[in-house]
């Protein structure tokens, strides 16, 4: 009988131990230290949900790296990404929490360096012409002097946490073609989205070199620019105005997150 007794004792445990499994369910193990750095695409500029203690660095929950975040939970996060940022600014202020443990960085840098905003004045308040040569004059930036204020932003990341995997995100076109649309003229579209496209190529090029990742958001944006009907973009926001031209939550959610998750 007390074979029959140790095996019963040792089925029940055994059952007991499964149980609990299928109530529990398999441990996960904490996703790798994240870093967020860049400008406000990355920091959520224009997605709400704002972190009051970001002052006018206006970090969002609502923007992709906080997304990543959540879904995966990091073993630490910390995002340091600033509104109105620049490469400059990357590489003196925002790179302090990178060490040799950080598993995972991104970043959206550069659109500020080739001038974004004044582009953007320029070509709501100016003529077709003045669009057209102030954004010639970014794209002529973006193609001569950008490559190296990236390629010194990209250096500093790596010399700082050697061991991560870094994914450099790209900018979306601003406008969907060929639509009707009130607004800006079609000669300023076309050259707004012909801007996008120089300075994501540069970026591309530039992150492949280092051995980043580029993640290219275009794409998913593809028919949700403005003028589609379906915007993931702020058009002229009146008030608070730096939302303008910037994605809103739905574009962090369904534009930019879902490349860096496929991209990490």
């Amino acid at each position: 009988m007390r074979p029959t007794k140790s095996l019963s004792a040792l089925a029940t445990l055994i059952l007991a131990m499964m149980f609990s499994l299928l109530l529990t369910g398999p441990a996960h193990a904490a996703g790798p230290a994240y870093v967020a750095l860049g400008d406000s695409y990355s920091s959520g500029n224009g997605a709400g949900n704002y972190d009051s203690a970001s002052g006018d660095c206006h970090r969002s929950f609502s923007a992709y790296p906080y997304l990543w975040k959540n879904a995966h939970a990091p073993s630490s996060f910390a995002d340091t990404s600033c509104s109105g940022a620049v490469t400059t600014n990357v590489t003196n202020n925002q790179l302090g929490p990178l060490n040799s443990t950080t598993g995972l960085v991104s970043i959206t840098i550069g659109g500020n360096d080739a001038g974004f905003s004044d582009v953007m004045t320029t070509c709501v308040a100016g003529s077709d012409s003045d669009c057209v040569n102030r954004v010639n004059q970014a794209e002529a930036y973006a193609q001569t002097t950008l490559p190296a204020r990236l390629d010194a932003v990209y250096n500093a990341i790596r010399a700082k946490a050697p061991n991560a995997k870094v994914v450099v995100l790209g900018y979306p076109r601003m406008y969907t073609l060929n639509v009707f649309c009130v607004g800006l003229s079609d000669t300023k579209h076309r050259k707004i989205d012909e801007a996008a496209d120089v300075i994501d190529n540069v970026i591309a090029s530039r992150a492949a070199a280092h051995g980043f990742v580029f993640g290219d958001v275009r794409s998913t944006f593809n028919g949700h620019e403005l003028c589609s009907g379906d915007d993931w973009l702020h058009a002229l926001v009146a008030s608070p105005s730096w939302e303008s031209y910037h994605p809103r939550a739905t574009g962090h959610s369904s534009g930019y997150y879902p490349v860096l998750n496929a991209k990490s």
